[in-house]
């Protein structure tokens, strides 16, 4: 099982980045993928969640308006769409990969615990 975060780097504030996240060794249009960041010294914190499908999204309230989830299944890759990027989204952009039968609802999502996989993460530097 494989989770190859890319697409990050150094941006200035307003400006944009788009991240992707190729899966492999397991079927990835069966489970619910999710991004996550971390910065130095905090938590691991929610971002994003894609259903299975692609039809269910749901956000971080830091992030409504500004970034955008989605996935090809063809491709086994979902991605990350940051627009109007802030200092504050420094951090490590973690993607992972949740096993269920059904769509869990953004709650139970928004908890590490619950993901089978995750990728090595993708460094995102916001400069003011």
């Amino acid at each position: 099982v494989q989770l190859q975060a890319s697409g990050g780097g150094l941006v200035q504030a307003g400006g944009s980045l788009r991240l992707s996240c190729a899966a492999s060794g397991f079927t990835f249009s069966s489970y619910t993928m999710s991004w996550f960041r971390q910065a130095p010294g905090k938590e691991r914190d929610f971002v994003a969640t894609i259903s299975s499908s692609g039809v269910i999204t749901s956000w971080a309230e830091s992030v409504e308006g500004r970034f955008t989830i989605s996935r090809d299944n063809t491709k086994n890759t979902v991605y990350l769409q940051m627009n109007s990027l802030k200092p504050e989204d420094t951090a490590v952009y973690l993607c992972a990969a949740e096993r269920s039968s059904y769509y869990r609802g953004s709650d139970y999502l928004r908890k590490p615990t619950v993901y089978s996989y995750w990728g090595q993460g993708t460094q995102v530097t916001v400069s003011s």
